[in-house]
């Protein structure tokens, strides 16, 4: 029987003879009645082969994708160009077909590449130890949390606005299990209000999290936060943007403890948004609060190099109630495609790349500002996002520049509704100096074309209220 042909009605007798059961109802017999659908699927009649894959297709052209148009859409995951030789080699059956590993003596090329994947990270980061990915960025945040509270022994955790709205969704959620309490800080002119954060430190603080660059693309001044958390006796937790790290000094050299961060930017495609991975490093005096696992370099009976799962114990198929994180969280695949990706650009790229970032994108805020109907959300430093406001519906305006084949970027009110009239746009190697105009020339037009629709009252300038969320 192949996996394409169903069950036929013998086999199915003959399956429930060997257990011992009369009917298939009886092994739903457990489930409460009011808990059943009590009809059939409210399916439509079956396709043949040929009908389903056309009609596949057809759903499938209704998706735009960052090879049909021109995208400006960031917020985490940016439009990076992916290097054949991250699918050369992620690809590889070697790679692509094995399941975790579990016996270091059998697994040496897994762990090899988790090694150097850690090192990587260590050193872009500029902090000792880094483990072997975890899911994706935002749960990086969170395991960051229960990291904090056993380092620290305390409850309360400070989030700056700034932080992803995703990461921090996640730790709201994540801290309800961990009996923790968070309190977020407002934005003040783009960055993490001083003041508003000053106040919310306190000895119960077990860290701050902040971004950087953060959400609205402005570069914080993380030596100057992290002495604030560090004047509380809290750790401060930085989610980074990897491939701004060439151009802005990494977090262990400002004083952070912890930085996470996403890694789809990469060596990796966007993908409908994943899958991913996220990284994690911290200082060395937090190795074995550290989550997941943790590759390490030795040598064998023989003196011959080696590499074995150094820290394994910390997860639940060890230790069970005493781990720190439950296991096989590592995107071992995806982390590979990252190492690969950075190996590929090398130091000297990784400087370069964010260079390049820096200017285009100075270029086009320049460009943007310029533009009747747009002003600048903040005047902060940004590296590859930048945020600005519209006098115009922004809704109508994406709509408008996709018409074009333009995804202008991310409207802000979703995620931040002081913030109604804001556009957030990105900016990769991907978009040339040409690209760049004919987002400007599209805009422009859209807005135009959308005041001359209707009047719209533009937002008012304001700071979204800081608000205690309590778990």
């Amino acid at each position: 029987m192949t996996r394409y042909t169903s069950a036929t009605d013998s086999d199915r007798r003959a399956m429930l003879d060997a257990i011992g059961v009369g009917s298939i109802a009886e092994l739903f017999a457990e489930i409460p009645g009011d808990l059943r659908l009590g009809r059939p699927l409210d399916l439509p009649p079956g396709l043949s082969e040929t009908e389903c894959f056309d009609h596949l297709g057809a759903l499938a052209e209704r998706n735009a994708h960052a090879d049909a148009e021109l995208c400006f859409l960031g917020a985490g995951m940016y439009d990076h160009y992916v290097p054949a030789i991250v699918d050369a080699i992620t690809q590889r059956s070697e790679f692509l077909t094995p399941y975790t590993p579990y016996q270091p003596e059998v697994s040496q090329g897994g762990l090899q590449v988790m090694f150097e994947f850690q090192t990587a990270i260590s050193e872009l980061c500029a902090l000792p130890v880094a483990n072997a990915s975890l899911y994706e960025g935002p749960s990086s945040v969170a395991s960051a949390a229960y990291l904090a509270i056993g380092a620290t022994g305390r409850r309360r955790l400070v989030v700056s606005r700034g932080l992803h709205p995703h990461s921090r969704e996640t730790l709201v959620t994540y801290a309800r299990g961990f009996g923790a309490e968070v309190v977020e800080v407002g934005l003040e002119s783009g960055l993490t209000d001083a003041a508003e954060l000053s106040a919310a430190l306190d000895e119960d603080t077990a860290a701050l999290f902040v971004q950087n660059p953060n959400f609205l693309g402005a570069v914080e001044d993380l030596e100057a936060l992290a002495a604030a958390a560090r004047g509380a006796g809290a750790l401060t937790v930085a989610a980074v943007d990897a491939l701004t790290l060439g151009v802005l000094r990494p977090p262990g050299e400002c004083g952070v403890e912890i930085a996470v961060g996403e890694g789809q930017p990469l060596g990796g495609r966007l993908d409908f948004g994943g899958p991913s991975f996220g990284f994690f490093c911290a200082a060395e005096e937090h190795l074995r609060r550290m989550p997941g696992r943790i590759a390490g370099e030795t040598l064998d009976a023989d003196g011959r190099r080696g590499f074995v799962l150094a820290l394994q114990t910390r997860e639940q198929q060890i230790r069970r109630e005493k781990a720190t994180h439950n296991f096989c969280t590592s995107q071992a695949l995806n982390a590979l495609g990252g190492v690969i990706y950075l190996a590929w650009l090398g130091r000297r790229g990784v400087v370069e790349l964010g260079e390049l970032l820096a200017q285009r994108t100075a270029y086009a805020r320049q460009r943007l500002a310029e533009l009747d109907g747009v002003e600048l959300l903040h005047d902060a430093p940004v590296v590859r996002e930048f945020a600005v406001r519209l006098d115009a519906p922004v809704a109508e305006v994406l709509d408008r520049c996709a018409a074009d084949g333009i995804a202008a970027g991310y409207g802000l009110g979703r995620e931040y509704p002081e913030f109604g009239d804001g556009l957030l746009v990105a900016i990769t190697e991907r978009r040339s100096r040409a690209d760049i105009d004919r987002l400007a020339d599209a805009l422009g037009s859209a807005i135009a074309q959308s005041r001359a629709n209707g009047a719209f009252v533009p937002h008012s300038e304001t700071k979204a209220p800081s608000a205690e969320v309590r778990a």
